[in-house]
């Protein structure tokens, strides 16, 4: 049965991803990925059940590795570092992703039962991977069916949605999930320091004005914070003003210096210091390689 279902959803992605990944149904994503450069992202709250291939994940330094019949969770905004393993234009990689929202699980928790109710422990991370059973591939499968079937899509898409959380919050990484549909949860509260950071990402950043934000004391914050995304604020800041720089250049790659500064560098050493480091190469290189994978694309 589990072998069954992961290949009809192989089948069903291969059938319906476009380049872009959106689908007809409102917040399923569908990826094939024939080659795997590594690339540098923002993560959104996302599940994300593996069909065929596997990928790496690193944040911080820690390493996340899902393979074809394994899911991953992630609840909030993270700057990862990902590559496809055992990929290529014979067996591409091939996954399903559905966007997790707050208004979607939050009316769920009401109905969990007491015995599963235990808070995540102190700083529960932002992400997690597992297996995935025939409870959970069997409500993905049939959202997949209905790629095909979008009369009745409309209404049964939402019920399929809510099944899915229903068995992700009973799961073994619920506790995780669960900090999505919970106001006061530590991720709640770090969240907004992260959405402030994104927003603000040029701006110097100051500890205590995000802990605040956060309703924690300073040493709270760091520490909660590097639990959820396995980085220090500055750790976190420095990844977006790259990612948000390396974007940049693709449109100006003539003005490194100029894209530098916009991103929050007043130096422009050490802004080409660092985004060497992140990407491997200097920003008017990287870009150029960039440009030119642009280019050749279908």
């Amino acid at each position: 049965m589990h072998t069954d279902l992961l290949e009809e959803i192989r089948r069903g992605i291969a059938r319906h991803a476009r380049p872009d990944m959106s689908t007809s149904i409102d917040g399923l994503l569908l990826s094939k990925v024939e080659v795997s450069p590594r690339d540098h992202a923002l993560t959104e709250p996302l599940l994300v059940v593996m069909a065929q291939g596997a990928k790496r994940l690193l944040l911080g330094d820690e390493v996340f590795e899902y393979r074809a019949g394994d899911y991953l969770i992630v609840t909030t905004n993270l700057p990862v570092t990902g590559d496809f393993l055992d990929v290529g234009p014979s067996r591409p990689a091939l996954g399903l992703g559905l966007a997790l929202r707050p208004a979607a699980v939050a009316p769920l928790l009401l109905e969990v039962p007491p015995a599963r109710w235990a808070r995540p422990a102190t700083g529960a991370p932002a992400l997690a991977t597992g297996a995935a059973g025939v409870e959970l591939l069997d409500p993905v499968a049939r959202l997949l069916r209905l790629l095909d079937a979008p009369a009745d899509a409309r209404v049964l898409a939402p019920l399929i949605e809510r099944e899915i959380l229903w068995r992700l919050l009973n799961g073994p990484h619920g506790a995780v999930l669960r900090q999505i549909g919970l106001p006061d949860s530590e991720l709640a509260h770090v969240g907004r320091a992260i959405q402030w950071i994104r927003d603000n990402y040029a701006e110097p950043l100051r500890i205590p004005d995000l802990a605040r934000l956060a309703g924690m004391s300073t040493s709270a914050f760091h520490r909660h914070f590097r639990a959820v995304t396995a980085l220090s604020p500055l750790q976190f800041q420095k990844r977006i003003r790259l990612q948000e720089a390396r974007a940049l250049l693709v449109a100006r790659p003539g003005d490194v210096a100029g894209v530098g500064h916009l991103v929050g560098y007043d130096s422009p050493t050490q802004f080409n210091r660092e985004y060497r480091r992140m990407f491997g190469a200097p920003p008017g290189a990287d870009t150029k390689r960039l440009r030119a994978d642009v280019a050749h694309l279908p």
